[in-house]
This record gives structure tokens, sequence and C-alpha cells, in this order.
């Protein structure tokens, strides 16, 4: 069993160091009820399948597997119940810790986000210059929401 502990923040890009070698990510989300989500991702030529639980604090359960691509393009295109989320993810180290900015394009062009994965809920992690503002909590920034209520509608 998987738990994925994450923190999410705005950032300031004017601060962002230089990012180099980004990769691309579609991703859609297949309906379900309560607060479980149902991911499809392609990333650059890969392809996932992940499944989350309803987050409790910055905690939820995840298990993701990988699928193969066509079957991947296929769910986007049928099972997924909206559109999909298009943008760029770039990898940053600060102080031992992995940052993954994802700066967001078409309905959600504008929109830059830096996640930090964590062991667990109290560890510690110094914050880099360029984050501005946490919304960990802030359901609006969720990518399951920006699918349904994106960024340039706000």
């Amino acid at each position: 069993m998987g738990i994925e502990i994450e923190r999410k923040f705005l950032i300031n890009p004017a601060k962002l160091p230089k990012l180099t070698h980004g990769y691309t990510i579609k991703q859609g989300y297949i309906p379900t009820r309560d607060f479980t989500t149902v991911r499809i991702r392609i990333q650059d030529k890969e392809a996932f399948l992940t499944i989350k639980g309803k987050s409790q604090g910055a905690s939820r359960l995840e298990f993701e597997y990988h699928i193969p691509l066509a079957d991947a393009e296929t769910m986007l295109e049928s099972l997924c119940a909206v559109s999909h989320i298009d943008k760029t993810r770039y990898l940053l180290v600060h102080q031992g810790h992995t940052w993954e900015v994802d700066i967001f394009k078409g309905l959600n062009k504008g929109l830059i986000l830096a996640e930090i994965e964590l062991f667990s809920e109290n560890e510690a992690f110094e914050l880099p210059e360029w984050v501005t503002e946490e919304v960990t909590h802030d359901a609006r920034y969720f990518n399951s929401e920006l699918i349904e209520n994106p960024y340039l509608r706000w």
C-alpha cells in the first residue's frame, strides 16, 4: 500500500532558477464516487494509471501502475469525463528535497505550482526563495479540480 504525502505551493516565477530538462504531462480523470480519483497520465512516452484515496491532511493512499501508452491514449479519449490537463514538469533539488515545478498550458495557462513529496507530515524542509504561498488544502489547485474549473476561468 502506498501513501502519498504531498504539499503544494504557489511560486514567484521571477525568482525561479533556470528550468531545464522538463517533460510533458497529459492527464485526465475517470469519474468516481466519493473522494477517490483515478488518473490516467502520459508522461513523455510513458503511461500510468494512478488511484488515489481521500486526502487526510497532506496524506492519502496512492497506487500507481505502468500501462501501455496506447491504452492510456484510448482511456484519455474515451473514459475521462471532461478534458485533460497539459503541463510541463521540471525537477529542482533544494536542501536535499526534490521539488516538482509544474507549468500549466491550455485553460490553466499562467498557473505555476510547486509540489514536494515527504516521508511524513511532520518532516521538516526549507522553503526555496521562489515559494510564495502554500495551497495544499485549497481544492481549486487539485489537478482533478483544474479540469472542472480551469485557472483561466477564476
